[in-house]
């Protein structure tokens, strides 16, 4: 009697080899909507396409929904965000993750499936953000109260479209998410990456010339904050590394100060001490002379303002706190506090963290190697130190080239002045010696 031929129980799902080579199984779980669907998924191996199988109906009895290529773009970034980047990144960056995917990606490319999503789809959808003002698309200024709309809401669009680096954070969030699904071989290939947006220019800074510094600590010298801005243009500390410092950092005998830590805000836990932003921001610095006398007076007022408090002691022991507190202080409150201090001193309006660029811009109109910068910084690449102060690295080439043409001149010839050279070169009356255009 021939054998009864096995039949499949119901619900296991089956798996079959590809003419590609790689082996597929498929069976029906639980998606994200709420229905059942039938889901497929690939490996090199039989065991492979298996285990993957196994694994998702694990979960969709659990009741878990499975998320695959079969799903929208949009629950698939979801899942990426909460499973796996909320592992891998700081909590600063998920929540800017979490931010562009609610803002951009969902409402742009939510709704298409994850596993016919194309490189068009995603260009159009770049170039709608890049021409398109978002407070129309968000209609922001519609949320605002009567009395408070200026521009969509009244017919006088403001025409507030995102800037070039927007745009590529934009796309480089999509893009890692995508580059997950290729690694779960959700999906063959990572189409975002075959949409090229060009390199943005790097954001414009303009850091203080040495007599606005010295105006700056001059008006600060009363404040509370002089000490932190003290800090801030002495060494280039970054705002979360000023905040999050320790007394227990802080060598004022040896005149270092160890720099493992950044105080940030976030969404869900307040402030909180992360560690430095890369391995190389964790460093030890040199404080100058005036820094460590800054410290000290600061440590002896920070005691008094504390016992005048009721506070015995400083518990978690900041060197930065707030009036008669051992809070630190508000990352938000400083930069509100700094605004005041440039309008007191007669200054333009700089971010605090131009304070940093300052710091570097100085040293390298000082002559001091660009090495020493970068570890002052905690650059991770000492090529980031050279990239960002490209203008001032520039300049100073400029200054050694012509101190170079200066040895090479002949002795008999005595040129002109660099001032003389450039109202001679605006007149046309003069040309650089060798100039074939003169």
């Amino acid at each position: 009697m021939a054998a009864q031929k096995k039949n499949r129980a119901n619900g296991e799902g089956t798996v079959f080899q590809r003419k590609d080579g790689r082996w597929e199984a498929a069976a029906y779980v639980l998606a994200a909507n709420g229905n059942r669907q039938r889901l497929h998924v690939y490996g090199r191996t039989r065991q492979q396409a298996m285990d993957k199988l196994t694994d998702a109906k694990a979960a969709s009895n659990r009741g878990v929904p499975v998320v695959h290529a079969q799903g929208t773009v949009g629950n698939w970034v979801t899942y990426w965000l909460d499973t796996v980047a909320v592992h891998r990144v700081r909590e600063t960056t998920h929540t800017r993750y979490t931010a562009v995917t609610r803002l951009y990606i969902v409402p742009g490319l939510g709704a298409k499936k994850l596993s016919k999503l194309t490189a068009r789809d995603i260009r159009t959808w770049l170039d709608g953000l890049r021409t398109r003002c978002q407070c129309c698309a968000r209609r922001t200024d519609h949320q605002r109260t009567p009395t408070k709309q200026r521009c969509c809401a009244v017919g006088d669009c403001c025409r507030r479209v995102l800037s070039a680096l927007t745009l590529t954070y934009i796309h480089t969030v999509l893009k890692t998410a995508l580059e997950h699904a290729v690694q779960e071989e959700e999906i063959p290939r990572n189409v975002a990456r075959n949409v090229r947006l060009g390199t943005p220019r790097p954001r414009r800074f303009e850091p203080l010339t040495v007599e606005e510094a010295r105006r700056l600590i001059d008006t600060t010298r009363d404040h509370p904050l002089h000490p932190v801005v003290h800090l801030a243009l002495h060494t280039g500390l970054r705002r979360g590394e000023l905040l999050g410092l320790t007394w227990e950092d802080v060598d004022l005998n040896a005149g270092t100060a160890v720099i493992r830590r950044s105080l940030q805000r976030t969404s869900d836990n307040g402030l909180v001490l992360f560690p430095t932003k890369t391995k190389a921001s964790e460093r030890r610095i040199a404080l100058p002379a005036a820094c460590v006398q800054a410290l000290h007076a600061h440590r002896t007022r920070q005691q008094t303002d504390h016992e005048a408090a009721g506070l015995r002691r400083n518990p978690r022991g900041y060197v930065f706190t707030a009036p008669s507190s051992a809070l630190p202080v508000e990352p938000s409150t400083l930069n509100r506090r700094f605004a005041t201090l440039l309008h007191q001193a007669g200054l333009r309006r700089i971010r605090f963290h131009d304070l940093r660029h300052t710091t570097a811009t100085l040293l390298l109109d000082q002559g001091v190697e660009l090495i020493v910068i970068k570890e002052l910084l905690g650059h991770a690449h000492i090529g980031v130190t050279a990239t960002v102060y490209t203008h001032v690295r520039l300049r100073i080439q400029r200054n050694a080239i012509d101190l170079l043409g200066h040895a090479l001149r002949n002795p008999d010839t005595s040129p002109p002045t660099a001032a003389e050279a450039t109202i001679r070169l605006e007149k046309g009356s003069w040309a650089p010696p060798g100039d074939v255009n003169r």
